[in-house]
């Protein structure tokens, strides 16, 4: 593990004992709004279209998030239900994704998102924390740490739409 993903480990690990569950969920609703607004930044008729060859288009970020999310959604629900956790995601999510609009892809996250927060807030806040998400990065996750997690997949992935809308914006061709 780099430093860096130690220090992000290390803020997942004091947070997610330090915060309340509703705590965490305010946090990555913030962080959901701050991504909305970064893909509907990238503008809608080249939402589909990769600024570079090797980078990702606004809909392939959005197709990852949404797997990404449902991976980790999944799994502290599993941790939460005593369930067997989901499988690990084979791929980033992004290959093949559907051609979808921005608010599309929002409306799929908040509702995917919305099930999750319900399943969390009715948890007591101490209830299976024994129980681990695999992180490919960060390691193995509580529930409370793998929720926190998606604050900060949102916001890194709010910025890369950021970065993206800039980059089309800037190259609208002639």
């Amino acid at each position: 593990m780099t430093e860096e993903q130690q220090r992000i480990r290390s803020y997942l690990v004091a947070q997610g004992a330090k915060l309340t569950p509703a705590a965490i969920v305010d946090k990555v609703r913030a962080a959901m709004v701050e991504l909305e607004a970064a893909s509907r930044a990238v503008p809608a008729d080249r939402f589909g279209e990769r600024p570079e060859p090797e980078e990702w288009s606004g809909n392939e970020v959005m197709s990852h998030v949404l797997a990404a999310g449902a991976y980790f959604g999944g799994g502290i629900v599993a941790a939460l239900d005593d369930a067997s956790p989901p499988p690990r995601m084979g791929g980033s999510g992004a290959e093949n994704a559907p051609a979808r609009p921005a608010t599309e892809w929002c409306r799929l996250l908040s509702r995917d998102r919305d099930e999750l927060f319900a399943r969390v807030l009715r948890a007591a806040p101490d209830a299976a924390l024994e129980r681990r998400i695999e992180h490919g990065m960060f390691g193995p996750l509580n529930w409370r740490e793998a929720l926190l997690f998606l604050r900060l997949h949102d916001l890194d992935h709010a910025g890369q739409l950021q970065k993206i809308a800039a980059a089309l914006t800037a190259a609208r061709p002639a």
